[in-house]
């Protein structure tokens, strides 16, 4: 019994994961094929997030090479580390102690996180914080509440806070919540840094998996080679069988 017990306490965080998130999640619409998007998308990550985020399972070169980004362009612009070479890879410089002690906990690395959290939220996340002076940062998230997390693009977005309207239920007035608003005093516009967000978490998704579209490519290529095969063997079973019948 006690075994059975324990083998359900731990499965219970397996169970939360499955159960999804309580926010409906917007759809990223990621393109992995627009190398654009992708470019726009490591600029944003290097200027925003890498300070505390590093991406430790990819390299510098092989991110230019994938995004069709000159090696020399990659060193002016997206290599802050006047020690790291091209084929380094992107560890950044934060001490984890020091993140933990001034985020509650080191911050995580982001070549997986695609992978784990999904693009759609990491997508919805991005453009969910608001305003809220109780917490240490100042801002708090609707999909992740109490994060520990600055909202780092607020230079892009301005200050958002969250936006309710009034509507009647029974006669009654209740304030219900529909969405995020910027005060409008960052560097874009609403549609201007959806798109941004859109770019940085298309190259999070890339940085999860930079083959998946090779990966994809040859896998039309084994799924026609099995059908061949298999119209193969069927002429070449009924070939040994007819002096059977």
């Amino acid at each position: 019994m006690k075994k059975l017990i324990v083998i359900l306490f731990s499965l219970l965080p397996a169970l939360a994961m499955a159960a999804g998130p309580s926010v409906p999640l917007d759809a990223a619409n990621n393109d992995l094929s627009d190398k654009a998007s992708l470019q726009r998308g490591a600029q944003i990550f290097m200027n925003y997030c890498f300070a505390c985020h590093a991406t430790q399972y990819q390299r510098y070169g092989r991110v230019a090479e994938d995004l069709g980004i000159p090696d020399d362009l990659m060193k002016e612009y997206l290599i802050f580390d006047p020690n790291a070479k091209i084929g380094d890879l992107m560890v950044n410089a934060i001490p984890a102690d020091y993140a933990a002690a001034s985020f509650g906990a080191p911050a995580p690395d982001l070549t997986m996180v695609a992978r784990v959290r999904g693009s759609d939220w990491l997508y919805t996340y991005l453009r969910s914080f608001y305003a809220d002076p109780t917490r240490p940062f100042g801002v708090n998230n609707i999909v992740f509440p109490s994060v520990g997390m600055p909202h780092v693009l607020e230079e892009l977005q301005g200050v958002p806070s969250k936006v309710y309207e009034t509507r009647l239920v029974d006669g009654v007035e209740i304030e219900e919540y529909v969405g995020i608003r910027s005060d409008g005093t960052g560097e874009l516009n609403d549609e201007e840094y959806d798109e941004a967000v859109r770019d940085l978490v298309n190259f999070l998704e890339y940085s999860a998996e930079p083959m998946k579209l090779e990966r994809q490519r040859l896998g039309y290529w084994v799924m026609g080679f099995i059908v061949v095969f298999f119209v193969l063997t069927l002429l070449l079973k009924k070939e040994y069988w007819r002096d059977v019948h």
